[in-house]
């Protein structure tokens, strides 16, 4: 166990000064839960960004789909620059649509079923891009506090192995020492804090994206599976009356 001197009445007391005073290990923690508490906060910002630029995305594609515009030209559109979100959907089901027509589909049911199962693999994709680092909240959240107080308790520990080798209980004397061992539970608990709130929100918002794509699978799916029919009938009438 590593040894650190006591210090002396009427030290500082400053935040800098405890950090300068404790052991490498606390010091170690210290810096640890900063790190985590700076990138947290960077993931928590940086995808509120995104987030928000999503939802525009979203609004903006509801309104060109709803337009009238020919589903065709859509297509053309968003699968030469690679679209997300909704628009990975819609291109998705409208390539396995062209395809499956391509190669002479005969059962509108396996046709629906293959169009489904391309919305629900592009869907998966965006919600793992969507929720990413998500993960490193949750986990910032949940491991900083026992982080900082594992800090704690080697300060404490390192700490009362001074007291014994100074043979002082004065205050003056101990309080510098545990203050520093302190500091690591306070960091963590700084770290934590912000990351489980920003977790909780960010988690229900893309559950809202989510949500608002499902919700557009669905619509997309039964627009083509009246298609589907109307196209399957028309085939049918036109091989009846040859």
């Amino acid at each position: 166990m590593e040894q650190i001197g006591m210090a002396a009445p009427g030290a500082e007391l400053s935040l800098w000064a405890l950090f300068m005073q404790a052991g490498f290990v606390v010091k170690l923690v210290m810096i640890g839960l900063l790190a985590a508490s700076v990138w947290s906060w960077a993931v928590m910002i940086d995808k509120t960004l995104a987030y928000g630029r999503m939802r525009r995305a979203f609004n903006k594609f509801e309104d060109t789909f709803w337009s009238g515009q020919s589903l065709e030209e859509l297509y053309r559109a968003l699968a030469e620059k690679k679209a997300s979100g909704m628009g990975a959907l819609f291109v998705a089901a409208m390539r396995e649509w062209k395809k499956s027509f391509e190669r002479g589909a005969k059962s509108p049911i396996s046709l629906q079923t293959r169009i489904d199962r391309a919305m629900d693999v592009a869907l998966a994709r965006e919600m793992e891009a969507i929720e990413g680092r998500l993960g490193f909240l949750a986990s910032v959240g949940s491991a900083a506090p026992f982080i900082g107080l594992f800090g704690t308790v080697v300060g404490i520990m390192t700490s009362f192995q001074a007291i014994a080798g100074s043979e002082s209980t004065n205050l003056a004397v101990v309080a510098p020492g545990i203050a520093e061992a302190l500091l690591a539970t306070a960091l963590g608990l700084v770290a934590a804090i912000p990351a489980v709130i920003g977790y909780n929100k960010l988690i229900a918002d893309a559950g809202k994206l989510g949500a608002r794509m499902e919700g557009f699978a669905d619509e997309f799916s039964a627009i083509l599976s009246r298609q589907i029919d109307e196209r399957m009938n028309t085939g049918g009438r036109a091989q009846a009356a040859q």
